[in-house]
């Protein structure tokens, strides 16, 4: 195969708010109990962001750390994508004040917002302009202060959410255009408006004029959650030639140990191979592969060479799974 430009993996970073939640806790202020909660989800805690803690402050805190690992400078940066849905304005853009705040620019910035699908589509599309040479590193965060739309009276959803922020540093570097290569290999994404109203705020600008909060139906997310992930998946390592069961990784979305174990067990992926944050983080949309990319870097099971699959779903619904080499 032909030389070809492949988006590699250069610096990880995270940030979660120091203060944590615990189910004990959260059962004093609604009816529930950390015996339910875990049995149900596999969360024991989540983090909440401080007063005054902005989704921003969150992700500029991860990519400090980001560049910092992959020896680079925030100026050396081109392009920077934020995947959030809890943004700190509706507008500008909340990657323009995390550019602010890191002292970088003027260079491409934007938000990418698909929920909690967000950074498998904001890695898809970082790798698209990089392929193209439209910039040449990418910082590509996934950041959320999902706390701030959860109904606290709510049980059936305030328990399965927290906030935090992850983030890599991508950089264009040559490949040989085979599954060899370093980098972003392959990906599949996909949509399916039908399901709008199945995981959703029931607030906006041009609706209500009001923030809202978050409202699932939690039956119909995790059946067509299984599904969506499982089929994406196969496909995306289809387009390689090879079985998910091949991967040294599995990084999925962390919603919930019910739905993980669903799908890892139908990719015959084994468990010590799939990465799980959920019990320690909970549900942080966007910010939750990142996140569970940096535990398995920091604690040292992610190794340079090791082929990844990260798969995500979110409400719309939107889906998709991404396929690199560390």
């Amino acid at each position: 195969m032909s030389a070809a430009l492949r988006s590699v993996v250069t610096g990880v970073g995270a940030r979660l708010p120091e203060r944590i939640l615990t189910n004990d806790e959260l059962s004093e202020r609604v009816e529930t109990s950390d015996a339910w909660i875990r049995e149900r989800t596999g969360i024991r805690q989540r983090h909440i962001a401080a007063a005054g803690e902005l989704t921003s402050d969150l992700a500029a805190a991860a990519a400090r750390e980001a560049l910092a690992r992959a020896g680079r400078e925030a100026g050396e940066i081109d392009l920077l994508l934020v995947a959030t849905s809890t943004p700190d304005n509706t507008f500008p853009a909340t990657a323009t004040a995390v550019q602010r705040k890191l002292g970088t620019g003027p260079g491409m910035a934007l938000d990418l917002q698909a929920v909690c699908a967000g950074y498998v589509y904001a890695l898809t599309t970082a790798e698209a302009l990089l392929r193209c040479g439209r910039a040449r590193r990418a910082l590509v965060i996934g950041a959320e202060t999902f706390s701030r739309i959860l109904d606290w009276e709510d049980r059936a959803t305030c328990v399965l959410f927290g906030d935090g922020a992850g983030a890599l540093v991508l950089e264009a570097e040559e490949g040989t255009g085979t599954v060899l290569d370093r980098g972003i290999l392959a990906a599949t994404l996909s949509a399916d408006g039908r399901h709008y109203d199945h995981l959703y705020v029931d607030g906006g600008p041009s609706s209500t004029g009001t923030v809202g909060h978050l409202r699932m139906n939690g039956r119909e997310v995790f059946r067509h959650a299984v599904a969506a992930l499982v089929a994406s998946a196969r496909r995306t390592c289809g387009d390689l030639g090879i079985a998910p069961a091949e991967v040294d990784w599995f990084v999925p979305h962390q919603a919930n140990r019910r739905i993980i174990e669903a799908v890892a067990k139908r990719l015959e992926i084994p468990e010590e191979r799939v990465v799980m944050t959920v019990d320690r983080h909970a549900n942080t949309s966007a910010a939750s592969i990142p996140l569970a990319l940096e535990s398995a870097w920091s604690d040292g099971r992610l190794q340079p060479g090791d082929l990844v699959l990260a798969s995500a779903i979110g409400g719309g619904f939107a889906w998709g799974s991404v396929l690199l080499r560390w």
